[in-house]
């Protein structure tokens, strides 16, 4: 059996923690969902997790752009994790040409011209290889949000961006939490006033609990299921790659 280096460990469980959620309800990644629980809420990693990780297609393509960009040999290593899920500096080492040429590879021919040329003329204006860009950016224009209606479209933007929020009450495989969603005013977008939601922490048909959280602490959420507790620093970048996500949507509206 392949040992793997504990960072690698930390790394792979943080990916799997935040590719979940939409991977049981079928958006993305294999259609071994169970599986993928399974590894994360028994906190263990062998070969079988990296084939299942490796599927996420698009999660995929943007670690290994990130890594690469940033000298980083496996795409699994918790930094790059971070920097796509949440964000931190590794984001700012991927150059504008490198994002370009990515974005062309993996995304042009799903894309009519003017489509293509509205997403890379983000990328002068300061756009991130960060999971929020995909969700605002390309998801709206490859997946099934092209065609959505624009109060369907909204909600699954806002359960797909990775959002955070205050941890209120611990109820067995749910927590309460005090979040902010995404709202359209007028013609833009904003994050509105706090509610209370509850989301998932665990599945009751599988043994094991893949986070453990307690009221106070500040999670991050991805369709309605709490993916990380977040430390101080790693709030204040994914509220700025949020706000950058944002305000670039809400140019591209002005300007449609």
């Amino acid at each position: 059996m392949l040992i793997y280096d504990p960072e690698v460990v930390e790394g792979a469980l943080l990916f799997g923690r935040f590719a979940y959620p939409p991977n049981r309800l079928g958006y993305c990644g294999p259609a071994e969902s169970r599986s993928v629980y399974a590894y994360v809420a028994e906190r263990r990693v062998d070969e079988g997790f990296f084939r299942l990780a490796r599927d996420f297609q698009a999660a995929y393509f943007y670690l290994s752009l990130i890594a690469y960009s940033n000298g980083y040999r496996n795409p699994f290593h918790p930094k790059v994790v971070e920097a796509y899920w949440i964000g931190n500096e590794l984001l700012d080492r991927v150059t504008p040409r490198k994002f370009y040429d990515a974005l062309t590879e993996k995304f042009k021919k799903r894309m009519p011209d003017r489509a293509f040329a509205w997403l890379v003329g983000k990328l002068e204006h300061g756009a991130h290889p960060h999971h929020n860009f995909h969700v605002f950016d390309v998801y709206t224009r490859t997946g099934a949000l092209k065609s959505a209606r624009p109060d369907i479209a909204l909600e699954h933007m806002d359960k797909c961006r990775i959002s955070w929020g205050t941890v209120e009450a611990v109820f067995g495989g749910q927590v309460a939490v005090r979040r902010q969603p995404l709202v359209l005013r007028g013609d833009r977008l904003q994050l509105g006033d706090p509610e209370v939601v509850l989301v998932d922490l665990a599945e009751g048909d599988v043994s094991g609990v893949p986070l453990e959280v307690k009221p106070g602490d500040t999670v991050a959420v991805h369709w309605d299921w709490a993916a990380h507790v977040l430390t101080p620093m790693q709030l204040r970048r994914l509220k700025a790659e949020t706000e950058l996500t944002v305000r670039l949507a809400n140019e591209a509206l002005a300007l449609a």
